[in-house]
């Protein structure tokens, strides 16, 4: 493993040969001046004349790195390169892996703010909560090119759209009839929470090692958890965890593993479904789960209905770089989720196969067609050249 990353695991590689004089000439000086000029007279030509139309910063801090932790931004590189190497690899997206040695929020907002004129989109990663969720708030107020913190959002979106094919198998729909219960109110947490409640649920409800998330508990002082509070849980359940699984059709687990026990998910309604993403143990046992719930789905590789990221973040970069877009919305990310879902043919829909390959071909121009559209960019995606790893 140590060999496959010798030297890093990406490169830059130039678009145009420097052999003669009059090469040299063009791509330097004296003839890029002309560009600087035009670009310092529009800046908007950046965006056609320089590499930032297809370029993405994947920024971190090192501080909750996979399920590593704070391991601090060096150790973290790897991780940020392998972004950028999948990026590159499913959707001919530039990505730089961009490593910072802050941890104050407010310092790392402007350094972010500082570099991102380079770029056409920023990817957050591995930034422990609750610090994303300022730096993100903040950067979105800053830029103008679109902020996306992958470990919450990319996760939220592949989560609906699993879900949005598990409810066709069980005869039920996303909408206000289905109950949800999230647990784990971390950065992924809240933001499934919140894409799922923009999708149409509306009883949903968040718990904790504590019990159920209401606004009155004492972590109800930090304003996000506070408001998750008040937006979810309508019937104003209260107590264990147990009173929320109570007759509930869908379980996300996004927490630690082995939290859920099979007398508690005895409690969910029938033709239950059940999403245990912690990794590298699960809530519960896959196959302890499949025994009771119609349709199972995990964060890991090994086993059927993998939600993995790589299904949202390369064609959602892909769609927002193509139509210059300045933001990052729920309708779009309602969009990439839809389109997903929509790569499973209804005829090959099963308890088993409920989301596509992340190497499936049809993923990355789907996403990135829907997010355009969400963006009012009508046209045809960028052409990309997927390739296997």
């Amino acid at each position: 493993m140590l060999d496959a990353h010798a030297g890093g695991k990406i490169s830059v590689r130039t678009k145009l040969s420097v052999r003669t004089a009059e090469d040299l000439a063009v791509v330097y000086t004296p003839g890029v001046a002309r560009v600087c000029r035009a670009i310092a007279d529009d800046p908007e030509l950046a965006r056609t004349l320089t590499i930032k139309r297809n370029s993405v910063a994947v920024v971190t801090d090192g501080s909750a790195v996979l399920g590593l932790g704070d391991i601090g931004p060096a150790a973290a590189m790897p991780v940020m390169e392998g972004k950028a190497m999948l990026l590159k690899s499913f959707a001919d997206v530039d990505a730089y892996p961009i490593c910072l040695d802050e941890r104050d929020p407010d310092r790392l907002v402007d350094i972010i703010a500082a570099l991102s004129v380079g770029f056409g989109g920023i990817n957050l990663e591995d930034i422990a909560a609750p610090r994303c969720f300022e730096v993100e708030g903040k950067l979105r107020q800053r830029v103008d090119v679109p902020v996306f913190h992958d470990d919450q959002h990319g996760t939220a979106v592949v989560v609906l759209a699993a879900l949005l094919n598990a409810v066709k198998l069980v005869g039920k729909e996303v909408g206000p009839r289905l109950r949800v219960v999230v647990q784990g109110i971390g950065a992924a947490g809240i933001a499934v929470a919140n894409l799922l409640l923009a999708a149409g649920v509306q009883d949903l409800v968040g718990v904790d090692r504590n019990g159920i998330v209401t606004p009155r508990r004492r972590e109800a002082r930090d304003p996000i958890y506070r408001r998750l509070g008040r937006q979810t849980n309508p019937r104003r359940l209260h107590g264990p965890k147990e009173e929320a699984l109570a007759g509930a059709d869908v379980f996300v687990g996004l927490s630690a593993g082995d939290t859920l026990t099979p007398t508690q998910l005895g409690l969910m309604a029938e033709d239950a479904i059940v999403f245990a993403m912690a990794n590298p143990t699960p809530e519960i046992d896959p196959a302890v789960a499949r025994r009771r719930a119609a349709v199972v789905a995990t964060g890991r590789s090994d086993e059927p209905n993998q939600i993995n990221n790589v299904l949202c973040f390369p064609g959602l970069f892909r769609g927002l770089l193509d139509s210059g877009a300045r933001a990052v919305t729920d309708p779009m990310k309602v969009a990439a989720a839809e389109a997903i879902a929509l790569i499973v043919e209804p005829g090959r829909l099963a308890p088993d196969y409920i989301i596509p390959s992340p190497f499936d071909l049809a993923v990355v121009p789907a996403v990135a067609r829907a997010v355009g559209a969400a963006v009012g960019h009508t046209g045809p995606p960028r052409a990309v050249a997927t390739r296997p790893l």
